[in-house]
């Protein structure tokens, strides 16, 4: 019979000891089990759409997270050799170079680095204490997760260099690569550069000649503001040009009711009003970089902000882009299936080390395309019996010649006059239209568009930082590129090109596809662009590209700036309600109340007399707004119309009153300015040439 008194029954035991709980957060059954799905509403920055396994090995001694950074700041030892180049101590463990080196792979992407834990903002992985005894609960598995930044530590003590970029921001492999990377970096971006101009000069009733100037003039202004900003500015390989930022504005102003009964020529009255209203919200721009406000602005701009308003503005162009291509629906769907064909199906065909066909699918395809078009118009396939391409549409009489008029216009490549009548030398020269015109109203709309141009371009020097610097710029940085921008700008509309200028979103998608991130090949490559913007028929050239050609083009060039603007979100948590919720309102709301706007006061058989993809930006003239005050009715049934103005209001008011953690907002991290200073490479990345910093110390919000 069993001993029932409790104080003299045995006690069990011993028992084994419990599992470490720190190990892995007890977020969820899959996190406690280390089951991490590739697909999940639980995954965090980090394994969106990647899969983490547990790691292979206990981790080392505790570090101090750098939060600028997004990794463990290297321990000093005593003799000043960071902690993580000393050897081990046990005879047998291979030296931490050599396991670095064995966990670390070269990537398409990005480094890739073990995961040891949940990931930080940004897609960083955040580093946290742990047991130094603790053993891994599962077998060790080979891990390999695409991580945003680089990690470790190179022989002087600074951040390793990336292994996924060819050259990096501060290398020069000598002239020849150079020159070739540069011209190629340039190439790959030429559709971003030149395609604004063939849209708005022909709204603004310019001619073919007026087009090749505007060209010109783009190309000179593309390679000064280009050389400015890599060298005074953010100093980011970042080519700077003419915004699809600027452009549905621009339409906007060019469609106002009160040019539309100008006599003589419409082309310089218009863009004297649009170099007035560029040059106002320019200096905005620059006051707000210089003056250290955009420091305070900052905070309020976070990767679920930027997504939707850089995806807006790809997307509102949906009524210009497959409209205008079914006009020749031969040329314009072939123009489009090859750029498909190039950048998707061929992105991995390599031809002597290079991609050629991802690097160059716009202009592949560009010239696949329109040398098929050129040889149909010789061979007379849109040539129609007693039709001639020359008379207007309005003074054909022949039933038969008005039924193909369409045709003959849109697919026939020779009838542009642009090459033929453009000189071999032009000097493009400020105030060539004329003096500028300021008018308040279209002043104000481009200060809007300033803030919205200020939010892309935040974008683009966080996600380029990553690729080429050390560490994310800081603050005062960011301030100083954004001025520049400003100052940019200005000049774009003194010279005129009818846009603005400022850092192009494809910034981010060339370098990672070309890996060449060297300040020194973008200063070059602006160097030739400004050479090429003296010889006229280079701008002539470019202006005779077919519209249909055109339009194909910016198709898919549209679509990847939606991408990329959405793309931001890995930085944050993609998989959170609260996010999904703040970006599906801002994108469904960017397109629905301009949409409300654009149709408000239009009837269904109204005969309006400009194109259909162009009704969207006459909204001035019969929007909700009817007050007593005309400029302020201008000023509200514009910028309501415009789809990202739309979409950074929704979701710069719901990601900044909607509480979230800072991981879930995916907050963006930039340096400080005490560990910029303390570390030479970041202030070899950013610091101002010829000892300009020296002079301008006091200036803590514009530098280093």
């Amino acid at each position: 019979m069993s001993n029932s008194d409790p104080k003299t029954r045995p006690r069990p035991g011993p028992w084994p000891p419990a599992p470490d709980s720190s190990a892995m957060p007890p977020s969820s059954w899959a996190k406690k089990t280390g089951f991490r799905p590739k697909f999940s509403g639980e995954t965090n920055a980090s394994d969106s759409g990647q899969i983490s396994l547990p790691p292979p090995r206990p981790r080392e001694p505790e570090a101090q997270p750098d939060l600028e950074a997004g990794r463990a700041r290297p321990q000093a030892a005593p003799n000043g050799v960071p902690e993580r180049e000393v050897a081990a101590p046990a005879p047998a463990a291979p030296s931490d170079k050599d396991q670095t080196v064995k966990r670390r792979k070269d990537s398409n992407g990005g480094s890739k680095v073990a995961a040891n834990g949940p990931s930080g903002p940004n897609g960083q992985a955040a580093v946290g204490p742990t047991e130094p005894n603790s053993q891994p609960r599962r077998p060790a598995r080979i891990e390999e997760v695409v991580d945003v930044l680089p990690h470790g530590v190179d022989d002087d003590g600074n951040v390793a260099r990336h292994s996924h970029m060819k050259y990096e921001l501060r290398d020069t492999p000598g002239l020849v690569p150079i020159g070739l990377y540069g011209f190629q970096h340039y190439l790959s971006m030429l559709g971003s550069i030149i395609l604004i101009p063939l849209i708005i000069v022909p709204a603004m009733g310019g001619t073919y000649e007026d087009t090749g100037n505007v060209v010109s003039t783009v190309l000179f202004v593309s390679g000064v503001t280009t050389l400015l900003q890599t060298s005074f500015g953010s100093r980011l390989p970042l080519i700077q040009g003419p915004s699809f930022v600027y452009l549905a504005p621009a339409l906007a102003i060019i469609n106002s009711p009160e040019f539309r009964g100008l006599n003589g020529n419409n082309f310089k009255h218009i863009m004297k009003e649009l170099q007035g209203a560029i040059i106002i919200g320019s200096a905005f721009q620059a006051i707000l970089g210089y003056s250290g406000l955009m420091s305070i602005f900052l905070r309020l701009i976070n990767p679920v902000v930027v997504s939707p308003t850089i995806a807006a503005v790809g997307l509102s162009f949906y009524s210009y882009g497959f409209p205008l291509v079914g006009t020749c629906l031969e040329i314009g769907a072939v123009q489009i299936l090859l750029v498909v064909i190039f950048s998707l199906y061929l992105r991995k065909v390599s031809i002597f080390g290079h991609r050629v066909f991802l690097i160059y699918a716009v202009p592949l395809g560009l010239a696949i395309t329109w040398s098929a078009a050129f040889l149909l118009t010789e061979a007379g396939a849109y040539s129609y019996k007693g039709c001639d391409i020359n008379v207007p549409a309005s003074n054909i009489i022949s039933e038969h010649c008005r039924k193909h008029v369409s045709r003959m216009k849109h697919c026939r490549v020779d009838t542009s006059h642009a090459l033929r009548s453009s000189p071999w030398f032009r000097f493009p020269y400020p105030l060539q239209w004329g003096t500028p015109v300021f008018h308040w109203k279209m002043a104000f709309i481009m200060c809007v568009v300033s803030i919205i141009s200020s939010v892309d371009s935040v974008g683009s020097y966080h996600a380029s930082s990553l690729l080429v610097a050390s560490r994310p710029p800081t603050s005062g940085v960011l301030s100083r590129g954004i001025g520049l921008e400003g100052l940019s700008s200005v000049l774009a509309g003194l010279w005129g090109t009818g846009t603005g200028s400022t850092s192009l979103t494809e910034n981010v998608h060339t370098l990672a596809v070309t890996k060449m991130g060297s300040r020194r090949a973008v200063e070059l490559g602006a160097c030739v662009l400004i050479v090429l913007s003296l010889v006229g028929k280079v701008g002539g050239f470019l202006a005779s590209i077919p519209q249909v050609m055109v339009a194909a083009l910016l198709c898919f060039m549209w679509a990847m700036l939606a991408a990329l603007g959405l793309s931001n979100l890995r930085y944050s948590e993609a998989g959170s309600s609260r996010n999904i919720i703040i970006v599906g309102l801002s994108l469904f709301f960017s397109l629905s109340i301009p949409a409300y706007f654009q149709q408000y006061g239009i009837s269904p058989n109204s005969n309006l007399s400009v194109p259909s993809y162009f009704q969207p930006y006459i909204v001035a003239s019969h929007g909700p707004f009817r007050s007593k005050y005309g400029g302020v009715n201008y000023v509200l049934n514009t910028l309501l119309s415009l789809h990202m103005v739309v979409a950074f209001l929704v979701a710069v008011i719901l990601d900044n009153t909607v509480p979230g953690s800072r991981q879930e907002r995916g907050v963006y991290v930039w340096s400080e300015p005490e560990v910029a200073e303390r570390e030479p490479a970041v202030a070899k990345d950013y610091g101002l040439p010829f000892r300009i910093g020296r002079v301008f110390r006091w200036v803590k919000w514009v530098g280093l």
